[in-house]
């Protein structure tokens, strides 16, 4: 039985405390320092705490408004711009400005976002990595417009397809995407989809397939050409480095191929002499549908990945070139080769991965990284197991966002 409620006697006095009103703390001009990995700006208030400050760049002197405060940081967005940087630029995107939370750098100019992000590297590897000599290089960037052939995105309840807010749940309809190829970009305001709260989009610049993926199974989309693919089970076919690749719905692949060229022109530079020398198979891992190891052009790969579905790509693309175990890679059992190339997701490496990199006595280990502070605690795990850090070059595959894309070269000692 459940319990009895409680009744109040008439004119009792109510015990509980009044909400306190919230406290608005004053605004303060603060001088803006360097910005932080995740892409806010950070400067210190007049009482030495840190303040991340949305939508501020390095060097300006900006009055902020703290929205929330700690011990030790508080958090605060720009109200109003008291000395500008010269690298700061008037946002272009009318999405922008009704709220989407898709690309929070417009505010930076194009050419100063690389810069921006190879700084953030390097203070990550200096600070968390410990590495205060680390060499780090901007690399390249793609175009800073129309470059995303695949875009995630959030269904309305009516519907339509957008990007959320940022810090939100709400969903902002798109009508259109300066970020977003064109030939995506026409799908935005006219395709539906039911049953599910996300849709992966994804087109080929090289055919002009498309398709369209949930994880929810009862997806239901309308507007999509009509031999558009629908499911896990729809593929397009993508052009990289001379070399046709089969991409399923479900399987993850590079904000488009422009990006992908770039990453593997860089990987393909950090493997250097170690590839064009190899005798043995080259250890791609998380190899995804096998980009590294088609466009790289080696004999023969060991490609791990946990996806089926691009296991399956995996197994199209590179046929008997390679030999692919459908595993995570901290289960794989390790074989010795001379090269690996390591593309792990967000959070990087951690200590059971690295464990199985060493185990393979690989001479040389290219590490992509997708996440500064992650790159800088796996270079910190490799250095323990004997891999020196021998050079990261950052580069801008995500123009007008803060997301960072760093090729990295580590030596066996």
């Amino acid at each position: 039985m459940g319990q009895r409620p409680v009744r109040r006697q008439a004119g009792a006095k109510d015990r509980r405390r009044p909400t306190a009103p919230a406290v608005r703390l004053p605004d303060e001009t603060v001088r803006i320092e360097k910005m932080a990995a995740g892409g806010e700006a950070i400067a210190r208030l007049a009482d030495g705490r840190v303040v991340f400050v949305q939508g501020a760049l390095p060097g300006e002197s900006v009055r902020v408004a703290i929205h929330s405060a700690k011990k030790d940081f508080a958090r605060a967005t720009v109200a109003e711009l008291v000395e500008p940087s010269a690298q700061r630029a008037v946002p272009p995107c009318p999405e922008l400005a009704n709220g989407c939370g898709g690309c929070g750098w417009q505010h930076i100019e194009s050419s100063a976002q690389l810069q921006l992000k190879a700084e953030i590297v390097a203070d990550a590897l200096r600070r968390t990595g410990r590495l205060p000599e680390a060499l780090v290089s901007s690399g390249g960037a793609v175009g800073p417009w129309q470059y995303r052939t695949t875009m995630r995105l959030a269904v309305t309840a009516h519907g339509r397809l957008g990007l959320r807010e940022a810090a939100s749940h709400r969903v902002v309809p798109l009508d259109e995407c300066p970020v977003a190829h064109p030939l995506l970009a026409t799908l935005l305001p006219q395709v539906r989809a039911a049953n599910t709260d996300e849709v992966t989009l994804r087109i080929s610049v090289a055919t002009g397939e498309c398709t369209a993926w949930s994880p929810d199974r009862a997806l239901v989309v309308s507007g999509m050409p009509a031999d558009a693919g629908v499911g896990a089970d729809a593929v397009v076919h993508e052009r990289v480095a001379g070399v046709l690749l089969r991409v399923s719905a479900s399987s993850f692949f590079q904000s488009g191929p422009a990006a992908a060229e770039l990453l593997v022109q860089t990987v393909r530079d950090a493997c250097g002499e170690v590839l064009t020398n190899l005798s043995g198979p080259m250890l791609d891992a998380y190899g995804g549908v096998g980009l590294f190891s088609a466009a790289l052009g080696v004999e023969q790969s060991v490609l791990v990945e946990s996806s089926d579905s691009s296991c399956a790509d995996a197994v199209h693309n590179l046929g008997e070139r390679a030999v692919v175990h459908r595993s995570l890679f901290e289960e794989w059992v390790p074989q010795p080769v001379a090269l690996a190339v390591v593309d792990p997701a967000r959070a990087g490496l951690g200590a059971d991965a690295v464990e199985v990199l060493a185990a393979t006595g690989a001479a040389r280990l290219v590490l992509v990284s997708c996440d500064p502070v992650s790159l800088a605690r796996d270079a910190n795990l490799l250095a323990a197991k004997g891999y020196t850090h021998a050079g990261s070059t950052v580069l801008d595959l995500f123009p007008h966002t803060p997301h960072v894309e760093v090729v990295t070269r580590f030596d066996r000692r």
